[in-house]
């Protein structure tokens, strides 16, 4: 065999070679990404990734929106709503963190957005009845424990806030799915009759928007459990309505 021959064959071999090469470091990662570490035999090697964060977002979300409308439509005849708090604390607030950090991780800017944002809006409420915070006190008389009238007016600029949060939230759902745009166009609804009742003094503006609420709550858990019964987890399969072929 002469030069010419060995010259036309070995572009072929170093061909094989890089495909041989390609599929090696092919088996030596998981369907993760990680390493394919068999240094242990005896132990089982996992194909690590990342567990969707939105059913946790979701479900604690509509945990507390839930809290927070029962308590203010007075169920059971209770009327100080401050048993919620942890709740609102550890399941909603630090709960959506959680989640909306893990969102930022697998690259869902509306997700990590969102339940960020949910996150803090369950901490920041919550810390308006948390009695070390001194909120609900600066609004209350320490003669007659009556709470001021200016707290209501208080709470309306408050919930007018995250009205508009709400808002641009919504238009960012706008090609997700319809259970989840109608529970966020839900949370408008009550949001406003809430500002608008704190605001005006109108109970039945009150009493309409957290009954809004329960069915913002309800959406919200319809999209949780969606997220978390799918997969083949279980054989239960909650539509959700994508958007995208309709917007």
């Amino acid at each position: 065999m002469d030069s010419n021959d060995f010259a036309a064959i070995k572009p072929e071999e170093q061909n094989m070679s890089r495909l041989s090469h390609a599929d090696h470091l092919e088996r030596l990662h998981t369907e993760g990404g990680h390493v394919n570490d068999r240094s242990q035999p005896a132990l089982p090697v996992y194909h690590r990734t990342f567990a969707s964060p939105s059913p946790l977002g979701l479900i604690s979300f509509a945990t507390d929106i839930f809290l927070i409308s029962v308590f203010g439509l007075h169920a059971r005849s209770i009327s100080a709503p401050n048993v919620m708090v942890g709740c609102l604390v550890f399941y909603g607030g630090v709960g959506q963190f959680i989640a909306g950090i893990m969102e930022f991780i697998t690259g869902n800017t509306f997700g990590a957005t969102v339940f960020s944002s949910y996150g803090a809006f369950n901490l920041s409420y919550a810390m308006i009845y948390l009695p070390g915070t001194g909120i609900l006190s600066a609004y209350t008389d320490a003669a007659t424990g009556a709470v001021d009238s200016s707290f209501n007016q208080a709470l309306a600029l408050y919930l007018w806030a995250w009205f508009i949060v709400t808002v641009v939230f919504t238009i960012a759902a706008m090609r997700s799915s319809w259970v989840l745009f109608i529970d966020l166009f839900f949370l408008d609804i009550c949001l406003l009759l809430l500002a608008s009742g704190f605001m005006a003094n109108i109970n039945a503006l009150l009493t309409a928007g957290y009954s809004f609420g329960l069915a913002v709550s309800f959406l919200s858990y319809w999209a949780g459990c969606a997220g978390l019964w799918g997969g083949g987890v279980t054989p239960i399969k909650l539509p959700t309505f994508e958007m995208r072929s309709a917007v």
